[in-house]
């Protein structure tokens, strides 16, 4: 296993996914309060944090199948926050025998159509490669980041992203590998207890991504007023309990 991971606490597993652009820290006040009652599990996917970076397409559910080999897990709760929900949800279609239950929180989706608007502000970004600190700058301008950014938590996530985008110049491909047929096809066929959380201060195509997840058969929804997409830094108390409470049920 080349990905970097740590684990903490003891009890029924659970794997951390993090968002994109950042890193196992997206868990820093999560983690340590789902410890206390559960074996916890973050990892850095390939190219983040302390993980190597991709050489050829990355295929980050095999990656995830393989630090559960590691690990010796045989099953264990999912819980992705942005694409790492995107990532939850394909290797629960892919893998449903290894999912006890799962947590979607602001997650993306493979297959799903992102409006041009969407497309023109990652194209943007990507344009100023390889002036770093004007991606860093533009990649936060967005609404879905207005109230971390009046936060405690911004340094946090100002640090984690200048390390992604400085750590993006080392990546040898920018493609990746997900199944097909895409997760937005199947959304029908996750049998998984599932529980999808997400702030009220979002972007159109996470709300759009959030109606499709309707389609999935036992899920439940719940939205904290006041957050935006990472409710994982400055709600942790929040979104810690509601996980609680769903794995308690």
């Amino acid at each position: 296993m080349d990905l970097y991971y740590e684990v903490s606490g003891s009890g029924k597993p659970i794997v951390l996914l993090h968002s994109g652009g950042a890193d196992l820290r997206d868990w820093t006040f999560i983690a340590p309060l789902l410890a206390k009652r559960y074996k916890v599990v973050t990892v850095d996917g390939r190219g983040a944090g302390k993980s190597p970076s991709p050489m050829q397409p990355a295929n980050y559910v095999e990656d995830l199948l393989n630090l559960f080999h590691h690990l010796d897990l045989e099953k264990a709760v999912l819980i992705g926050h942005s694409i790492g929900g995107q990532l939850a949800t394909d290797f629960t279609l892919e893998h449903p025998e290894r999912v006890a239950q799962l947590v979607l929180i602001a997650p993306s989706l493979s297959g799903y159509q992102y409006s041009e608007e969407f497309t023109q502000w990652m194209q943007k970004i990507s344009s100023f490669y390889p002036d770093k600190e004007k991606m860093l700058e533009l990649s936060l301008d967005a609404p879905s980041y207005r109230i971390i950014l009046s936060s405690p938590q911004k340094e946090l996530l100002v640090e984690m992203s200048r390390h992604h985008f400085n750590k993006i110049g080392e990546w040898g491909t920018f493609e990746s590998v997900w199944p097909e047929p895409p997760a937005i096809e199947r959304l029908e066929e996750i049998n998984a207890k599932t529980l999808f959380i997400m702030g009220e201060q979002e972007l159109y195509d996470n709300k759009q991504v959030a109606q499709c997840f309707n389609r999935v058969q036992n899920i439940s929804f719940t939205h904290i007023p006041e957050a935006d997409h990472m409710l994982t830094l400055t709600h942790p108390d929040e979104v810690s309990r509601y996980i609680t409470e769903f794995l308690e049920e």
